[in-house]
Formats: structure tokens, C-alpha cells, sequence
């Protein structure tokens, strides 16, 4: 890859990994569109790294208190919130996991092209902004349920189909359920760590297995353009969110998804 490459599309994942327009789509444009060859395995994986990084880097207090929590709740069969946060993360990665090992490649294969993209971007935006714009938002963190927890992680499953973004649709889900902005957002963020972990070290694993030769400064500028960028994106976003809302998400998916769709059947 060229240096300008490899800052690109780090920069990019880092930047929209966490905001709800959708990462994959983002990740997949530039290929298609400025006819660059597919940016490879290992730059893959470390571009989830990175992201990976930015978001255990942000919430590290959080993180150190509901694993402790965790623990705790398994020695002393005794749960408190932190604990039942911990074990609703868990429940809500399931969907997403069993759904991306059966239907993975088929969803590579298939749904990986500028039409798709388009209407995705465009569907799912007018329904985060639709969730957003109507639904009460009485509900803070500790409100979650197993029914709530299901419904956010079988939606986060819908995230497979690129343009449909992970961190849009469990937004929209949570929103949707009455739950306040910051409250899923959070909850998204914090669910997104062990799937990124999965994802990451399944691509780890396709990449130790294969022959591919590894460009390790290209690796390491990916991994810490991807890791900055994507730790000021969820800083902003989280201190933004309450006063601009998803409202200009929803106008930038529908700008973007319109571009698309006329490149697409022009």
C-alpha cells in the first residue's frame, strides 16, 4: 500500500468505526471507487487493533469496574448492576457472533457492493433518526433487561451487511426501547469491545494461517493513525451528542447513499 493509503483508510476506520454511518462502507468505497486494490488481511487487523485500543483506552475505568464486578458476582453468586451490565454485553454479542460464523461469507460474497451499500446507508439512517426523533428516552443504563439486551444484539447482527453500521443499528435498537442518547451510545461502545476482539482475532488467525507477506510500517502507522483517531471520534461524539442529536448523521447517510446510488445505476 502507499503511505497515502494506509493514512486514508486508517484515518477513516478509526473516524467511523464508532460513528453510526458505517465503518465497512467506508472501508469498502475507496477500492471500488478510486480503483485501489483491496487493502489486504493484516492492514485489516490492524486497523482493529487500533480500534480496539481507542475504546478500551476511553472507558478503562469502566471497564476495570464491571470486570471486577463480574468476578465477584461468580465467587459470591450475588449481582449488582455493574455485574448484570457485564453479563448483558455477553448476551448481546451472541447474535452477532453465531450469525457471522454461518452466514459470514456468504454476506462477503453477496452484499458487498456500491447498490447494496446505498440502500443500507439510506435505510438505516432514516431509521436511527426516526428512533431517535420519536422515542421517549426514559431509561439510563441499569435498565436493561434480557428481552432489551436480545433486541440490540439480534439487531447488531444486521450490522454484518456493510452500510448498515454496528454502532447505528444497536443505537437506533436502544433508542428505539426508550433508552437515553448517551446511555446508548455508551452501551454500544461497550458492546462493541468484544466483538471487535472477536472479528479482530478470527482475521488474526486467517492471517497467521495464510502466506501473506506483512508490511510492518504500514501495520504500525495503521494501528496508531486507527487508534487516535478513533479515541478523538468517541470523545467528541459522546461530549456532542445531547446538544447536535443523530439528525446530521441521518443527513450525511442520506447524501452519501444518494451518491451512491446514482454512481451505481448511472
Amino acid at each position: 500500500m502507499l503511505w497515502h493509503q494506509v493514512v486514508f483508510l486508517a484515518l477513516i476506520q478509526g473516524l467511523t468505526e464508532f460513528l453510526p454511518i458505517s465503518s465497512s462502507a467506508h472501508l469498502i468505497l475507496p477500492a471500488q471507487l478510486l480503483d485501489w486494490q483491496d487493502q489486504g488481511l493484516a492492514f485489516d487487523v490492524a486497523v482493529h487493533v487500533g480500534s480496539l485500543m481507542a475504546v478500551m483506552a476511553y472507558f478503562r475505568k469502566d471497564i476495570v469496574d464491571i470486570s471486577i464486578a463480574w468476578l465477584v458476582s461468580l465467587k459470591e453468586r450475588k449481582a449488582t448492576p455493574n455485574s448484570r451490565l457485564a453479563w448483558w454485553i455477553c448476551l448481546a454479542t451472541i447474535p452477532a457472533c453465531a450469525v457471522g460464523v454461518v452466514f459470514g461469507d456468504f454476506i462477503s460474497v453477496h452484499f458487498r457492493s456500491i447498490e447494496v451499500i446505498g440502500y443500507t446507508t439510506i435505510g438505516f439512517g432514516l431509521l436511527l433518526w426516526l428512533a431517535d426523533r420519536y422515542a421517549p428516552s426514559k431509561k439510563a443504563e441499569y435498565d436493561f433487561c434480557p428481552k432489551s439486551v436480545l433486541f440490540i444484539g439480534f439487531s447488531q447482527a444486521l450490522a454484518l451487511i456493510p452500510g448498515t453500521s454496528r454502532s447505528g443499528i444497536t443505537m437506533t435498537a436502544a433508542r428505539s426501547l426508550g433508552f437515553s442518547r448517551e446511555c446508548a451510545a455508551r452501551f454500544s461502545f461497550l458492546l462493541s469491545i468484544p466483538l471487535i476482539l472477536a472479528a479482530g482475532s478470527m482475521k488474526l488467525l486467517e492471517l497467521i494461517a495464510s502466506d501473506i507477506s506483512v508490511e510492518w510500517d504500514s501495520i504500525a502507522l495503521g494501528v496508531a493513525l486507527s487508534a487516535i483517531s478513533a479515541y478523538v471520534c468517541i470523545f467528541l461524539f459522546l461530549k456532542w451528542l445531547n446538544t447536535i442529536g443523530f439528525l446530521p448523521f441521518f443527513i450525511y447517510r442520506l447524501v452519501l447513499g444518494s451518491a451512491l446510488l446514482f454512481l451505481a445505476y448511472a
